[in-house]
């Protein structure tokens, strides 16, 4: 496993699981919701969203990428699951098969557009496993102790208010869950996240990192981190910067 060398020191939570060609950038902005005021403001710019995509379907099917990514996270039946940005529904489908009549998945997403769309997907496939939620771009909006994973694929990198994000995540897992990332080791601005500013911004709210592995047949890496020993204070959180 590579561990980063980061320093300490938005970007927008898409209405999406990605987004296709994030690659024009907009600086953080100054106006910040109120929420997130008692957290560290982000040292990173903004990817602009063009699309709820990442890729098409069948390419990403092709490449086997939700199969890979589901058995490194050790998904099973019975698992209660969440899938963050999920966008058009590429993950949340997937997972509620993986999972099956036992298991649970909350599909979640700040665009109202993004969820009407997947909720006429689930009632047509008749996926009676899921549920849909309205999130917040500094609050994922999950009941506490609920998840054994938690999925940010393809979506961490649009995230404004990182640190106000994962602490509000913090209650939603379990005693035993973890969240699971898959990013593209990509410069900021080109729908991406290098690993080692994301080491930084997990272990900055008090996640550890439990693995990380570099996938290019997934076009990016996969990470998975824990709860620690205890969540850092808002006003305690050290900002990380890409220097």
């Amino acid at each position: 496993m590579s561990r980063a060398r980061a320093t300490r020191g938005g970007w927008l939570l898409a209405g999406a699981l990605a987004l296709t060609g994030c690659d024009q950038l907009m600086p953080v902005t100054a106006e910040r919701p109120e929420s997130a005021m008692e957290f560290p403001k982000p040292d990173r710019p903004v990817a602009k969203v063009v699309s709820t995509q990442f890729a098409n379907e069948d390419a990403r099917d092709e490449r086997d990428e939700a199969q890979i990514v589901m058995d490194l996270a050790e998904i099973r039946a019975g698992m209660t699951v969440a899938d963050i940005g999920a966008g058009e529904g590429y993950y949340t489908v997937r997972l509620a098969e993986k999972v099956g009549g036992d298991g649970r998945v909350l599909a979640q997403d700040i665009s109202r557009d993004a969820l009407q769309r997947l909720g006429r997907r689930v009632e047509k496939e008749r996926l009676e496993n899921i549920s849909i939620k309205l999130g917040e771009p500094d609050d994922p909006q999950l009941p506490a102790d609920s998840f054994d994973r938690i999925f940010l694929v393809h979506m961490y990198h649009e995230v404004t208010e990182p640190y106000a994000f994962l602490w509000r995540m913090w209650p939603a897992l379990n005693a035993e869950g973890q969240i699971i990332v898959v990013e593209s080791d990509s410069p900021v601005g080109r729908h991406g996240l290098p690993h080692t500013l994301l080491f930084c911004e997990f272990e900055a709210v008090g996640y550890v990192l439990v693995e990380y592995i570099e996938r290019p047949d997934i076009k990016g890496y996969f990470a998975r981190f824990a709860r620690g020993k205890a969540r850092t204070d808002p006003e305690a959180i050290q900002p990380c910067n890409m220097g």
